[in-house]
């Protein structure tokens, strides 16, 4: 049978369980729900804690259970957001990196040098932006979806085979990005050859010699094993990963305002602990990859060194604004004030 045969075996499945759960709301309010959610990560990895998290909450305070899919379970995260979009399944994990494509604005997340470097102030961001929760939320609105929370999972280094200290550096390197044009125009401007490739692919490439670099949160670089087929760690500060907790919009406004205000509570709940879960998360996750391979290379550049990426990174807010136009400048604006009101609430 093949992948393709496959998929749509487990696509129809599921969505004869999302018919099912959808009768069940009609039947009457108080019936039990197990509600599906699916991840880009794996249990251990920050989606998997806060989902867990969020699942705990709302089966400590309801009869409903939440069943989590684990990345690759359901397939790529494409595969798993067009499934909640769809109504195959009840809730997903989706990143700004894939999502962009069907809702351009989200790119902002993906533009260099844009989101705070401080973890307090961009915990306060992400917990207090107007942007996100009423622009944004508006726009997985419009494409199905209900957007229960969004969070930063941890800054994002570079791996590579070599050194890197500059953007003269990353000439002639085959860097994996994520499909998101946002990511290529970065990866470009930044003086690499970007390389579009899904995730479960990237360790063999690496492997190859396919491509030579790619980009995540340490945890992540820790948990699959990229140090294995890399030997240089930059930290850039050029971004910090950040995923959106969404539910399928028509299952979500099938709930009664009781069963919507539970997943809300759950969802800030969950917000909460990721925050606090990740401190010293990025550390930790080093020491074990020194631990592991004790010749990796490790560079944090200075603010001397991190200019040249930062002028570079100008270029990508341009192409930002000629794909997004008023709306996509509109968002731009509203991050950048944001990010200002919750550096003067972290002050206080």
């Amino acid at each position: 049978m093949t992948c393709n045969s496959l998929g749509a075996l487990r696509r129809a499945g599921l969505g004869l369980a999302a018919s099912a759960s959808m009768l069940a709301l009609t039947v009457g309010a108080a019936s039990a729900l197990d509600i599906k959610y699916a991840l880009e990560e794996a249990i251990h990895e920050v989606q998997g804690v806060y989902a867990t998290q969020f699942k705990e909450y709302i089966e400590a305070n309801s009869d409903h259970t939440v069943t989590i899919f684990p990345f690759g379970t359901l397939g790529e995260s494409a595969d798993t957001t067009e499934l909640a979009q769809m109504g195959g399944i009840e809730m997903v994990t989706a990143s700004p990196g894939f999502t962009g494509s069907l809702i351009p604005e989200l790119n902002v997340f993906n533009l260099p040098y844009v989101l705070p470097e401080d973890t307090d102030v961009l915990a306060e961001f992400f917990r207090s932006s107007p942007t996100i929760h009423e622009t944004l939320a508006g726009r997985y609105n419009d494409q199905g979806f209900e957007m229960l929370s969004m969070y930063p999972e941890g800054e994002v280094v570079m791996t590579t085979k070599q050194p890197v200290e500059s953007p003269d550096d990353l000439a002639g390197v085959n860097f994996r990005v994520m499909t998101s044009p946002i990511l290529v125009s970065t990866y470009e401007a930044f003086g690499a050859t970007p390389t579009p490739l899904p995730w479960g692919e990237v360790f063999g490439a690496l492997q190859l010699n396919m491509i030579q670099g790619q980009e995540n949160p340490m945890f992540f670089v820790e948990s699959t094993n990229m140090y294995e087929v890399t030997d240089h760690i930059t930290f850039t500060g050029h971004n910090n990963f950040t995923t959106a907790v969404l539910a399928n919009k028509t299952f979500f406004d099938g709930l009664s305002e009781e069963d919507q205000q539970l997943m809300r509570d759950a969802a800030w709940h969950a917000f909460e602990y990721i925050i606090e879960y990740q401190e010293g998360l990025t550390e930790a996750s080093l020491e074990m990859i020194l631990e592991a391979k004790p010749e990796m290379g490790v560079t944090r550049l200075t603010d001397e060194q991190r200019e040249p990426f930062r002028q570079a990174a100008q270029q990508v807010r341009e192409v930002y604004l000629a794909e997004t136009g008023d709306a996509g400048a509109a968002v731009l604006e509203g991050f950048e004030a944001d990010i200002e009101a919750a550096r003067a609430a972290v002050a206080e």
